[in-house]
This record gives C-alpha cells, sequence and structure tokens, in this order.
C-alpha cells in the first residue's frame, strides 16, 4: 500500500498534536499520583465493603497510571522521532506511515500492513 510521505504542514499538525497530548497525560499522571498509593486498610473506620471498594478503586488507578504511561513513552518517542526527521516513516518497512493514520494515533511507529501483521502474529 503506497501512501505519500507528511508534507511540512501536515508535520507541523502532528507535532502540535504530540505535544498537546504529552501535556495533557504528564498533567492526568501528576493529578492521579496519589489515587494509585496502597489503600491503607483500618478495620476500625471503614467496613469490608468499603475496602473491597477501596482497594478496586485503587487497582484500577493504577492500571490507568500504567497504560498513561506507556502512551506518553509512545508519545515522546514520537517526538524524538520528529525531531531526527525519521517521523512519519514505518519502523518495521521504512515506509510512509499515512496522515490519516497518525491524525488518529500521532505516536503511532508503524503503517497499517506492519502493525495487522504484528497484531495476527
Amino acid at each position: 500500500m503506497s501512501t505519500e510521505e507528511l508534507t511540512a504542514n501536515q508535520l507541523r499538525e502532528l507535532a502540535l498534536l504530540l505535544k498537546h497530548k504529552q501535556a495533557e497525560l504528564g498533567s492526568q499522571l501528576e493529578h492521579n499520583r496519589e489515587s494509585a498509593d496502597p489503600v491503607i486498610l483500618d478495620q476500625q473506620s471503614v467496613g469490608r465493603i468499603s475496602r473491597m471498594d477501596a482497594i478496586q478503586q485503587q487497582q484500577m488507578s493504577v492500571a490507568n497510571r500504567e497504560q498513561a504511561a506507556s502512551l506518553l513513552k509512545a508519545i515522546t518517542s514520537a517526538l524524538i522521532r520528529i525531531d531526527s526527521d525519521e517521523y512519519g516513516y514505518c519502523l518495521h518497512c521504512g515506509e510512509p506511515v499515512g496522515f490519516a493514520r497518525l491524525q488518529a494515533q500521532p505516536q503511532a511507529p508503524l503503517c497499517l500492513t506492519c502493525q495487522s501483521e504484528r497484531e495476527q502474529n
């Protein structure tokens, strides 16, 4: 599948989108830092159901933070590729990733074909 290389305007648009997402995720991670702390189980002040609910919320918060941290790492990697003029090209086959795909997932390191192959294996 032949896809065109990014224009300078498209590259600027995607870079701004990545920087916005990077700032948003950084803020989210900072804001939710305490919600991932271990739950203190004071059996005198809360009931069993409340403790179970608190533990479940803490586990969900930890999972959300891990997912956000992983996405932040991918975004940072994409911004590094922009600075080194490697952004917009598949890391596997070297073909252009495509503007439409990058608009949907600006951190995407692979073209749609290579991503599909990776998911099938």
